[in-house]
C-alpha cells in the first residue's frame, strides 16, 4: 500500500514539477544588441513574458557598462546605487525569483539618463497545472507498463525543453521498473 502511495506521489511529480523547471525562459536583454546605449528596451519587453524562475542575461563589453537593480524611483531618475551593488561581468545573469515590477539601469556616465540604458519589467507567477475536477481512477499495473514502454519521440532542433524532458521520461521508467 505505502509503494502505490509513493508510486503516485512520483508521477505526480514528475508531470507536473519537471515540466515547470524545464520551461524557465532565458532572455537575453536586447537580444542580438545586448546592453546598450540608444535602445528600446521598453520595446524589447513590451511583447516578452516575464514568469517566475525565468532568467535575464545582460551581454556587454566589461568595463563599458553594469547593470543595478534598482527601484521604481530609482529607475525613473536614474538614481544609481552603490558601486558595490553593480553587477560587472558583461555577462550577467538574473534569476527572477519573485513576481511584481523590476527595475534595472546603467550606472555608466549618463547611459541610463541620456543614454536611455534601462530596462523595467513585470515578472507573473506561472500558470497553475490543470486540475481535474473529479478524483482519477488508480492506475492498474498494465497501464503504467505501457506508458513505460511507449516510446520517446527524439528532440526537435525547434525546442529547447527536450533535454529536460527525456530526463524525466528515463527519470519515470526508472520509477516504474522500481515499482514492479
Amino acid at each position: 500500500m505505502a509503494s502505490n502511495h509513493l508510486f503516485i506521489l512520483a508521477i505526480f511529480f514528475v508531470l507536473t514539477v519537471l515540466p515547470s523547471i524545464s520551461m524557465a525562459t532565458q532572455h537575453i536583454v536586447g537580444d542580438n544588441k545586448g546592453w546598450t546605449i540608444n535602445f528600446d528596451y521598453q520595446a524589447w519587453a513590451k511583447d516578452k513574458k516575464f514568469v517566475v524562475g525565468d532568467q535575464l542575461v545582460f551581454k556587454y563589453p566589461v568595463g563599458v557598462h553594469n547593470v543595478f537593480k534598482v527601484n521604481g524611483t530609482g529607475f525613473q531618475n536614474c538614481v544609481v546605487p552603490p558601486t558595490n551593488e553593480a553587477l560587472v561581468t558583461g555577462n550577467d545573469k538574473i534569476v527572477l525569483a519573485t513576481p511584481g515590477r523590476k527595475w534595472y539601469i546603467c550606472g555608466v556616465g549618463k547611459h541610463c539618463v541620456l543614454g536611455g540604458q534601462k530596462l523595467a519589467i513585470t515578472v507573473t507567477t506561472p500558470a497553475p497545472a490543470p486540475s481535474s475536477s473529479s478524483p482519477s481512477p488508480s492506475p492498474s499495473p498494465w497501464s503504467a507498463a505501457t506508458v513505460a514502454t511507449t516510446p520517446v519521440p527524439s528532440p526537435s532542433s525547434s525546442s529547447s525543453h527536450w533535454p529536460a524532458a527525456s530526463t524525466a521520461g528515463r527519470l519515470f521508467k526508472r520509477l516504474l521498473i522500481n515499482f514492479h
